[in-house]
């Protein structure tokens, strides 16, 4: 027979045994718990590491890559990190001249009248002369929203330039912003990329093929000629090299040579 003392004994043993199982699973479930929290954190931090190694975070690739990829962006250039002193002004500031740039793809000539962009003329003539781009890639070719081909980098990645920026000039020409803040760059314009800040012009500049909108910040410095304008018309419709609306160009487009000449 049980007495009660050892029946209280048993109770209270199976009270503790009830106990310590029951901490037993609140432990386990804990540890489950943070098994799944520190998974989920681990995902979080490698799809943050990929982001940032993509360049999605990094604000100087946003400049230039992100706006790259947008088709209706600007034309942008990075500034290089190396430095050259801007040239001396060494061109007749009343004069007109042409820049002749010989490329796979054909002549494209644009007239350049330096009595409205004297600092714009004079850099591209100071560059030519030295054969800055001679054998130098378009590296940009949009489709869609804009329509230009962007060239001027000896880099041929968007991100080279002279060294030197150049102040922006004749942002007026081409009247007053619209409602959306843009104005169009008729067909056959030749204007400078920038950063999107002012002042931020180097060596690259594009070439629009068909009417562009876009904010008045870009000098519009040179003038296609007809010949030129169907070469660049031909360049479009082959298209970017990966089907998209904004990349490099599908057939390669190289600029041999590039003069500048007085008229």
């Amino acid at each position: 027979m049980v007495t009660s003392d050892q029946r209280r004994r048993q109770l209270a043993r199976e009270k503790y045994e009830r106990q310590q199982k029951r901490r037993a699973e609140a432990q386990q479930k804990a540890r489950r718990r943070m098994a799944v929290i520190g998974a989920a954190v681990a995902v979080v931090v490698a799809t943050l590491v990929g982001l940032t190694v993509g360049g999605v975070f990094d604000s100087d690739t946003k400049d230039t890559k992100d706006t790259a990829a947008d088709p209706s962006a600007s034309p942008s250039a990075a500034p290089t990190p190396k430095q050259s002193p801007s040239p001396e002004m060494a061109i007749d500031q009343k004069a007109k001249y042409t820049f002749a740039l010989k490329t796979g793809a054909g002549d494209i000539n644009f007239a350049m009248d330096a009595a409205k962009t004297p600092q714009t003329v004079n850099s591209f003539k100071s560059l030519a002369d030295k054969g800055y781009f001679d054998n130098t890639k378009c590296h940009r070719l949009t489709t869609a929203g804009i329509f230009v081909l962007q060239c001027g980098d000896p880099e041929g990645t968007g991100m080279g330039g002279p060294g030197y920026n150049i102040p922006d000039e004749n942002l007026d020409s081409l009247g007053q912003p619209n409602e959306t803040g843009k104005v169009v760059y008729p067909a056959g314009t030749v204007a400078m990329a920038n950063t999107g800040k002012p002042g931020s012009g180097g060596s690259q500049f594009f070439l629009v093929y068909k009417d562009s909108p876009l904010p008045p910040s870009y000098t519009p410095f040179g003038k296609i000629d007809a010949a030129g304008l169907k070469v660049l018309e031909d360049i479009a419709k082959a298209g970017t090299a990966d089907g998209g609306q904004d990349g490099a160009p599908k057939n390669e487009v190289k600029i041999e040579k590039g003069t500048v000449s007085q008229n």
